[in-house]
């Protein structure tokens, strides 16, 4: 096969983040991406449906002129999160999620959730309206190995708040171990995961064998070869539990080779060459359309996208190394292996 169409794809987990960051990499999605699913941790976070509609506004002020892409909004979930605001965003379609970061668990995640208990009341109201909740699934205790935290999430935290809110509806984000490959599985519509690009390509060798490689520092972190092909055959299989987030994350080069480096890989330039080259090596080039364009809709409720997105295969296709800001340049995802797909 040298060429495949599929509906325009969508990205269900992404970082855009203000100010001169924001104006240099949206058009770097929009380029490829129909819509994305926006994450709120900024600085300060992005907690009131009024944040989230003026938050929007800048981001669709950072678009290319035409561009057809549609930033999904979505509220961070705090212990003072209003649960009326929530519902009055939810029902004027402003928002398409509320995302749960357990406090200190990534980046900008300071204001993240401490206590569970005391946002019972505000997960019940987005089950009763039919908001998901994207979860950051990890615990964030200094006694655990933090190759084992989205492991441990799993048991102690998203299981027990599933079963005392049955009916709330959640995206476990980019899921990294085969644990989270099969509890997703296991709880039909209700239940989703999305997969990053960059996680079907690397383990935790590409950080650490040959020297420390910052720029392939994310979290969650790449975990051994045994998760990284069982996120793979997730992917691969078709199966509609499973959608594209790339949680694409630009940090200044500055910050990530920084003593203390932040996390994040910046894929939304490459992205779907890198996924057409994988689905290929896994002879699944007939599935790349359902996790890219298709599953993700299905889970949130919407129409996939009418427009389509055509990739052909030729020589090895370069991409530019970094893309510059005002502020400083962010260096553009190295998968390790030559890509032979390009969005034609």
């Amino acid at each position: 096969m040298q060429q495949i169409t599929i509906r325009r794809p969508d990205d269900w987990h992404l970082h855009l983040r203000d100010g001169a960051m924001l104006n240099a990499v949206a058009p770097e999605t929009a380029r490829h991406f129909g819509r994305a699913i926006i994450m709120p941790n900024l600085v300060p976070p992005v907690v009131t449906g009024d944040q989230a509609a003026a938050y929007r506004d800048r981001i669709l002020a950072a678009l290319p002129e035409g561009a057809e892409f549609e930033p999904l909004m979505t509220l961070y979930l705090t212990e003072d999160t209003d649960p009326d605001d929530l519902a009055r965003a939810h029902a004027d379609g402003l928002i398409k999620a509320v995302k749960l970061y357990p406090a200190g668990a990534t980046t900008n995640s300071a204001s993240g959730v401490r206590d569970f208990d005391k946002v019972r009341p505000v997960l019940e109201k987005m089950a009763e309206i039919g908001c998901p909740m994207c979860v950051h699934g990890e615990v964030v205790d200094d006694d655990i190995d933090i190759f084992d935290r989205e492991a441990v999430f799993i048991d102690r935290v998203l299981d027990p708040l599933r079963q005392k809110t049955p009916d709330l509806r959640v995206v476990m984000e980019h899921i990294t171990t085969k644990q989270g490959v099969d509890y997703a599985a296991t709880g039909g519509d209700a239940l989703g995961a999305t997969i990053t690009t960059h996680h079907l390509v690397i383990n935790r060798n590409a950080i650490l064998v040959g020297g420390i490689k910052p720029h392939y520092y994310c979290l969650p972190v790449a975990k051994r070869e045994e998760h990284r092909l069982a996120l793979r055959a997730a992917a691969t299989s078709g199966d509609s539990s499973y959608f594209l987030g790339t949680d694409s994350a630009p940090h200044l080069d500055e910050a990530k080779l920084s003593p203390c480096g932040c996390a994040g890989c910046f894929t939304a330039t490459n992205t779907m060459s890198i996924l057409a080259e994988v689905f290929e090596q896994d002879n699944a080039l007939d599935k790349l359309e359902g996790f890219a364009s298709l599953h993700g809709p299905k889970f949130y409720g919407l129409a996939a996208n009418e427009a389509t997105l055509t990739l052909t295969k030729g020589d090895a296709v370069s991409y530019p190394t970094e893309i510059k800001t005002a502020e400083g340049p962010v260096t553009v995802f190295d998968p390790m292996m030559p890509l032979h797909w390009q969005v034609s």
